[in-house]
């Protein structure tokens, strides 16, 4: 799965930013970057402090480009470009304070084209990665929010799975006369087709089953309708996406049960990328695989923005910044 990665970033070479350049994660992950050559680190951080961190550990990050938001040359024109974006939400004195921080920082560095991606998260909370992506960044045109999946890897076996990490629940967005302008479904069928596109991304060709505690009408209540009417709406939007929808994880997963419970449908029991109703189903599902099911869990990935941005767990390790870098840069 990382050597495809790893031979798309040889041809289209990229620079990720790191917002906390200062972490010894991080300069480990860097430097295995710097010295494999395929992808360009840009730290975010004191120059002093980051390169005395590197050298406490050995870790070469001769020759990588260090930003210190409070000596940067080009502040005022970043200062100028973010009042803009948050169209007087913030005064320019509120932006500057903001931009002193590696994540606004490292969010303009990526919104002005001096790198193609970031990943932050291992100091900053999920938040505080998040939010600086959807002030400056913003979604992708037509897409109305930001969601994530986790790539599932056991072996050969890779599995996709969404939302686990972003969005709480699905509510229907309303304008002001109280009209729906973006239902609950079709928040939900957008996930659906993001985490498809993320799939793929990793070599998965997706076969997307939409999760419930009914399969095929065999239930009501709870999320039911809404993984039903999600279904129907994925399919409308992506009608060459196999989808299929609601259904319990034992129809999705097991044909046996699968073309019973769902006769003649081209996902059950044989999907590869599942979409949770709420988080709490998503987080503890993806969980449950990794702990119990032997599957390594990549993830969050971010998906619906504009550009490459990741989180990192506050409890990652060097290795995991490494394979996060690369999914990130890969995905721009």
């Amino acid at each position: 799965m990382f050597k495809a990665m790893i031979e798309t970033l040889k041809a289209n070479p990229r620079t990720l930013v790191f917002t906390e350049g200062h972490d010894p994660r991080i300069l480990e992950a860097a430097a295995r970057l710097k010295a494999d050559g395929f992808l360009t680190p840009i730290l975010v951080g004191n120059v002093d402090e980051v390169k005395a961190k590197a050298a406490a550990g050995g870790f070469d990050i001769e020759g990588l480009q260090i930003l210190d938001p409070m000596t940067y040359e080009g502040m005022d024109e970043m200062v100028a470009k973010m009042v803009e974006l948050r169209k007087g939400k913030m005064s320019p004195e509120d932006c500057r304070k903001a931009l002193s921080k590696g994540n606004y920082f490292g969010t303009m560095l990526v919104k002005m084209g001096y790198a193609d991606s970031l990943l932050g998260g291992a100091t900053y909370s999920t938040a505080d990665t998040v939010r600086p992506a959807l002030q400056l960044v913003k979604t992708r045109k037509g897409v109305n929010l930001v969601s994530s999946c986790f790539i599932m890897v056991r072996g050969e076996e890779k599995l996709a799975m969404g939302d686990c990490a972003i969005n709480l629940s699905y509510e229907d967005s309303v304008d002001k006369e109280g009209n729906v302008t973006v239902s609950a479904a079709q928040k939900l069928a957008e996930v659906a087709i993001e985490t498809a596109n993320t799939a793929k991304i990793f070599g998965i060709d997706p076969k997307v089953a939409m999760l419930s505690f009914s399969t095929n009408g065999s239930g009501k209540g709870g999320t039911v309708k809404l993984s039903h009417d999600a279904t129907v709406i994925a399919k409308e939007m992506a009608p060459d996406l196999l989808i299929d929808g609601e259904m319990q994880f034992d129809a999705a997963v097991a044909p046996e049960v699968g073309q019973l419970k769902f006769p003649g449908s081209p996902v059950a029991g044989y999907a590869n990328t599942f979409i949770f109703p709420t988080i709490e189903a998503g987080n503890i599902g993806y969980k449950i695989a990794q702990r119990l099911g032997g599957f390594d869990a990549y993830g969050p990935i971010l998906q619906g923005l504009a550009a490459p941005i990741n989180d990192l767990s506050r409890g990652c390790n060097a290795d995991e910044v490494y394979t996060m870098a690369i999914i990130t840069a890969a995905m721009a």
